[in-house]
């Protein structure tokens, strides 16, 4: 089967989505794969995916991204590389760049787009938003 990208929406996150393919859009039952993108300077809310794990590749931009419980920890992804995202894991992605979007494929274990979105507000009063300098 050969599905294209559906009509752009905001997700819980606060980035905007792109679905290809879901529970919703072809009745996956156990992963979903959609297109991401961060628009330039823009920033996720906290949030984790509750019992799914998630892998990103990144097609254009650099992103940060703060992870860990209290998002202690900072890494940075560029053009060709790939992330990996526990279950459960706390995290707050964000572009790097002020002028140029960050796009990327998002591949998940809940075949339900957000239904696995926990929003963890409490935790981006924390961020140590030097390390996104470095």
């Amino acid at each position: 089967m050969v599905v294209r990208e559906g009509a752009p929406f905001r997700g819980k996150q606060g980035h905007l989505y792109r679905h290809a393919i879901s529970a919703e859009a072809v009745g996956a039952r156990a992963l979903h794969m959609q297109l991401l993108e961060i628009a330039p300077g823009e920033r996720a809310h906290a949030h984790k995916h509750e019992a799914h794990e998630t892998a990103i590749h990144v097609l254009k931009g650099v992103s940060g991204c703060f992870w860990g419980e209290r998002l202690e920890h900072h890494a940075i992804a560029g053009a060709g590389e790939f992330v990996y995202i526990a279950a459960n894991v706390p995290h707050l992605p964000y572009n790097r760049s002020a002028t140029e979007p960050v796009v990327a494929v998002i591949a998940r274990t809940d075949p339900n787009e957000q239904e696995s979105v926990v929003l963890l507000p409490e935790l981006e009063a924390g961020v140590d938003w030097s390390k996104a300098e470095a």
